[in-house]
């Protein structure tokens, strides 16, 4: 079980990053931004099932160890200009801050699955990737809206 979610998680990074390069070459909006969370936020469902329910400490351990590596996705997450319209910057940064999370969680998911149940280590990670996006998400929206507006408005055309 534990060497199938590893993969899994593995697809997900490689998906990840896949989406923010070709995320790059397309103008972004408040909704690309916003809307991820909400999607992943369905995820929470699996608590309904006691299999993944995780402790207060888990929990919060999660939840504070996700704010923290959103820290590093806020830093490499930044939005340009090009044509009136707001780009995400490419980062090589990023590449590799996302390579090292996937490591870093992997290495967790394994010294963790020796005295933690898997469901309840499921959670916890769900809860971690969760603790990561939104912040990061509402980093990358206020950021949006600050740079955003910074493009000139055209004045409206009078000539009928």
């Amino acid at each position: 079980m534990i060497v199938a979610s590893t993969l899994v998680a593995l697809a997900m990074a490689m998906l990840v990053l896949m989406v923010r390069v070709k995320a790059s070459k397309k103008p972004t909006n408040a909704k690309k931004i916003i809307l991820p969370p909400f999607f992943m936020s369905t995820g929470a469902l699996m608590f309904i099932f006691p299999y993944f329910r995780v402790t207060g400490t888990e929990f919060l351990e999660a939840i504070l160890l996700g704010m923290f590596f959103s820290i590093f996705l806020i830093k490499t997450s930044k939005f340009e200009i090009k044509d009136d319209q707001v780009y995400l910057k490419r980062s090589k940064a990023f590449v590799f801050i996302l390579i090292a999370l996937v490591a870093i969680r992997t290495a967790l998911k394994l010294y963790f699955s020796q005295t933690i149940e898997v469901g309840a280590l499921g959670g916890m990670f769900w809860i971690l990737a969760f603790g990561m996006i939104v912040p990061w998400r509402v980093a990358m929206y206020i950021s949006y809206k600050r740079i955003s507006k910074q493009i000139p408005t055209r004045p409206i055309d009078q000539t009928v």
